[in-house]
């Protein structure tokens, strides 16, 4: 097992013994302590933030890892559509190899620039699903989104986890949460998951549950935590798997047929979880999370292959035809959530 693994097992795992623990703790420390001071700067006004010409949106978390940030904000934006506004997703690009520095425009709503190995998956992911929709990717966020504003002619930005960057200001800011894993260890990184403190809640419009288990689970599950969030407040979005088809011909998988399930996902048990819902999984097959893959890590397996529509894109020039992605269906009450904070 390597030692992402390994550490992500520390974070999720209850009254862990790993010797890795005591050093984890110590960098945690002082992690902890920047995050905060940062944070205190943003909120003393010392460290400005920048209000730009549209509506802005944050889809982010107070955690690492794959909560579902994708599909939700994919499901905003094409609500958002149905509005007749003119949308912008914004993301850092991890993983890409574009230079996050400069603005990249990935797709402009009718082509794209791009292929998923230059601007990572999550990104165009966004640019192959949402038709109408402009992509583009910068670690700097203002900048992008008044390239957006100026350029492109968009009155909504989308930002992809940007809970973190304070830099821009939003006008709803929704954090997300696994209705299972929930804080982990509830320590700070990279003894934990938490990329700030708790108190960093105080700055979100609304929390969103992500439930992507058969349990039925109720918004309340977070009110011992955070007393202050009531109802109208915090939302439960449920994910399910839906149907899952060839990435070239488009064809249905049947139900039960034998897998190999392979993903590189911030939280690969729920998606083998999903897997084994609807087939007989012979094996699972782990990379880290964004993995550039090569052509012979995925030719090697000569049945059916499942994997997410995230990773399917950056498989998509490989020509296997044995390459089925998982569709996730997501229901939540998306009108209640876009209405503006009370």
């Amino acid at each position: 097992m390597n030692l992402k693994k390994t550490i992500a097992q520390i974070h999720y795992e209850k009254d862990s013994k790993s010797l890795l623990i005591p050093l984890l703790e110590f960098f945690s420390f002082f992690y902890s302590k920047i995050t905060a001071f940062r944070n205190y700067l943003y909120d003393k006004n010392i460290l400005k933030s920048y209000k730009v010409n549209a509506y802005v949106i944050s889809v982010g978390n107070l955690t690492t890892g794959g909560v579902g940030k994708t599909p939700l904000v994919a499901e905003i934006a094409k609500y958002l559509q149905t509005k007749d506004k003119k949308i912008a997703i914004i993301s850092r690009g991890y993983g890409g190899k574009l230079s996050n520095k400069k603005v990249n425009v990935i797709s402009n709503g009718t082509k794209i620039f791009h292929t998923a190995e230059e601007a990572g998956d999550e990104p165009y992911w966004f640019a192959e699903n949402l038709r109408g929709i402009n992509v583009l990717t910068c670690s700097n966020r203002v900048k992008a989104a008044n390239y957006a504003i100026q350029n492109l002619g968009v009155n909504v930005i989308i930002l992809d986890d940007a809970f973190q960057h304070r830099r821009i200001q939003r006008d709803l800011n929704l954090v997300l949460v696994d209705s299972e894993k929930l804080f982990g260890n509830r320590k700070h990184l990279p003894a934990g998951p938490l990329r700030e403190n708790f108190t960093g809640l105080r700055r979100a419009d609304k929390l969103v549950i992500m439930n992507k288990s058969a349990k039925k689970v109720d918004s309340s599950i977070l009110t011992n935590i955070f007393e202050t969030f009531d109802d109208d407040k915090t939302f439960v979005c449920n994910l399910t798997p839906g149907y899952t088809y060839n990435i070239y011909t488009t064809e249905v998988l049947p139900l039960k047929t034998d897998v190999t399930a392979i993903c590189a996902i911030g939280q690969p048990e729920q998606f083998f979880e999903f897997a084994r819902q609807k087939f007989n999984v012979i094996r699972t097959i782990t990379f880290n999370d964004h993995h550039a893959y090569k052509y012979e890590e995925i030719a090697r397996y000569k049945g059916k292959v499942v994997t997410t529509e995230k990773d399917a894109v950056k498989m998509l020039p490989f020509q296997l035809d044995n390459i089925y992605a998982l569709k996730l269906k997501l229901e939540v009450d998306i009108e209640g959530l876009l209405n503006d904070r009370n």
